[in-house]
């Protein structure tokens, strides 16, 4: 494994081109996300006009918070934020050009970027994994709700449907649910490669 330090740039550079999620729950109560103004009349998962960009804090417990552009450009200047918000719309076009040709739509997906000691701006962690992005199958796409899901979404639902006040510690995953989700991310991972883990 090649590794270069890097000190990680403060923000999440999230993409959405459908609106599920913390998006979803924002544009209810406001009608946009993250200050941008969406059309009035959005359903649950409706494929937006085109794709967003979403930023959000990097905390260091609890939940990241959306953020709008200018407290981003505040926190890490004009010329960092216009880079990483470019790199991550275009990253995120190709990725999802190529998942659908598979049958899986990218519905969001978040990049975490960095600066090396040389002063280049780089990606330091993963990308387009069913930890870091929604996947949906095509096939079964239907806006008006929440989407079957290829990633850890099946987790959150299942917590979410327990009597936990999302403090810690996490109660423990039953093996079903993990076995499921593993499922998930290997009909993932098959049909985006056409590989099988053996």
């Amino acid at each position: 494994m090649l590794v270069k330090r890097a000190r990680p740039i403060p923000i999440e550079c999230v993409v959405r081109g459908y609106l599920s999620g913390s998006g979803w729950r924002e544009y209810k109560g406001n009608g946009g996300v993250c200050g941008i103004t969406l059309p009035k009349g959005l359903k649950e998962s409706d494929k937006l006009p085109e794709p967003i960009f979403t930023p959000a804090t990097k905390e260091n417990v609890g939940h990241d918070i959306n953020v709008t552009e200018a407290y981003c450009r505040r926190r890490i200047g004009d010329r960092i934020f216009d880079m990483v918000k470019n790199k991550s719309k275009s990253i995120y076009k190709k990725a999802t050009e190529y998942a659908e040709s598979k049958g899986i739509i990218i519905a969001d997906t978040k990049f975490e970027f960095g600066i090396t000691e040389e002063g280049k701006i780089i990606l330091i962690d993963e990308l387009l994994t069913p930890d870091s992005s929604r996947f949906w199958p095509k096939d079964k796409y239907k806006p008006g709700g929440p989407q079957p899901s290829f990633d850890k979404q099946f987790v959150r639902d299942y917590l979410q449907g327990l009597d936990w006040d999302k403090t810690p510690p996490a109660p423990n995953l039953p093996d079903e649910i993990i076995q499921k989700t593993s499922q998930k991310y290997l009909d993932a991972l098959k049909r985006l490669t056409g590989k099988e883990l053996v």
